[in-house]
């Protein structure tokens, strides 16, 4: 299991490279854990000025999708700002480290069971939902396709199985429930009129406050 984990983490590895650039760094939270889920680091470039996060081993395992024809073998990423901090003593406070954890949590949580993530789910951190940092008020995860990547990186196909990855974009609790209550089509009518993507801005404008977002 563990040398079949490795050879499908080495080829998420040469698809990360071919379209987001080099590696620079593998974060682990069990070195004794052959087989858990590592989060692979695309440091900024001038192609690509961002940080990017890449899980990296979470679809050796499928997930119970309820239809055949939803994904079943996920990866996630998320995409920072070049000034956010992941390396030395300031990447362990929580302002930079939460991107971090997030992944992990929702790693772990898509092969919890009767557990998975897909299109358009919302997870919240917590019930009632608890912001991720001192820092930032975002306290949901949406998982969408990202918007920041070239098509090609979207899914990868292996001999034998697909892999799909897709974003994670924190959301405020307002935007939460804006989803729940008004349905996706109404948030994502919002994010993509208040020029939300998958990069992350821990202060970004509350798209579900429509008074606020349109006069200021």
């Amino acid at each position: 299991m563990a040398s079949s984990v490795q050879t499908l983490r080495r080829t998420i590895e040469a698809h990360i490279e071919r379209h987001l650039g080099t590696i620079k760094n593998v974060f682990r939270e069990d070195a004794q854990d052959a087989n858990e889920t590592r989060i692979v680091h695309v440091a900024p470039s001038d192609t690509r000025p961002v940080h990017t996060l890449v899980t990296c081993g979470m679809s050796a395992r499928a997930m119970r999708v309820p239809k055949a024809d939803q994904p079943a073998h996920l990866e996630l990423m998320m995409t920072l700002p070049r000034e956010w901090q992941l390396e030395g003593e300031q990447a362990q406070d929580e302002r930079w480290s939460w991107p971090l954890r997030l992944l992990r949590q929702l790693a772990k949580r898509a092969h919890e069971d009767g557990g998975w993530l897909g299109w358009g789910h919302m997870i919240p951190n917590g019930d009632p939902p608890t912001p991720y940092a001192r820092t930032t008020s975002l306290s949901v995860a949406l998982i969408v396709p990202s918007l920041l990547v070239p098509t090609p990186f979207y899914e990868l196909k292996t001999a034998a199985k697909s892999i799909v990855f897709y974003a994670v974009v924190p959301l405020y609790k307002e935007e939460y429930e804006l989803g729940r209550t008004s349905g996706t089509d109404t948030l994502f009518t919002r994010l993509i009129d208040g020029n939300v993507n998958d990069l992350v801005e821990p202060r970004r404008r509350n798209v579900a406050r429509r008074r606020c977002w349109l006069f200021g």
